[in-house]
């Protein structure tokens, strides 16, 4: 079995979560298999081989879960986004939509270092607003979106269309 057959086995999902309509895609299940997690970091880390990154973005909160691992492996920074108020330094927000609200978003002014070549990972893509938030912090602070990678796409939500305008390099492991 492949790892995107592997990961859809795995996802449970939660009908009208966290609103009626909403087929929401827990990946509590996928990350409760510590084998199919190291093969999910070893993916990524392999598709990205040969790329210069300087850092790992992780959208919170479960983009921490493999977006950590995945700066280990590389060797490389892991920097937060989080929703504002939760970061203790001088940071930058960004303000943006929700499939079914709005947020914003916020990194420490100083975590990005000019022209750095960054990498954006979130558990999942739908619209694309959280990843695009998270391009426009790594823009504020001069630095390059080198890619972004999600565990799951809702490719019927489009996102990905959207972020094609930071990069062509859009890396997901299972597609619905």
């Amino acid at each position: 079995m492949n790892l995107s057959d592997k990961i859809k086995n795995t996802v449970r999902n939660v009908p009208d979560f966290p609103k009626l309509g909403i087929n929401f895609k827990d990946i509590s299940p996928v990350v409760e298999s510590p084998l199919l997690s190291k093969e999910i970091i070893q993916e990524f880390s392999s598709q990205l081989t040969g790329k210069h990154i300087d850092a790992i973005v992780g959208v919170e909160s479960r983009g921490f879960i493999y977006g950590m691992p995945l700066a280990l492996e590389m060797n490389v920074p892991f920097v937060l986004v989080r929703k504002a108020g939760k970061l203790p330094f001088e940071t930058v927000q960004y303000s943006y939509d929700l499939e079914y609200g709005s947020a914003v978003v916020e990194m420490h002014i100083d975590s990005i270092k000019t022209d750095w070549n960054v990498f954006i990972h979130d558990d999942l893509l739908a619209t694309g607003g959280t990843a695009i938030a998270a391009a426009e912090l790594v823009k504020k602070q001069s630095g390059n979106i080198i890619g972004f990678g999600f565990l799951i796409e809702l490719s019927f939500l489009k996102g990905r269309e959207k972020l094609t305008k930071y990069s062509e390099n859009i890396i997901n492991l299972a597609t619905y």
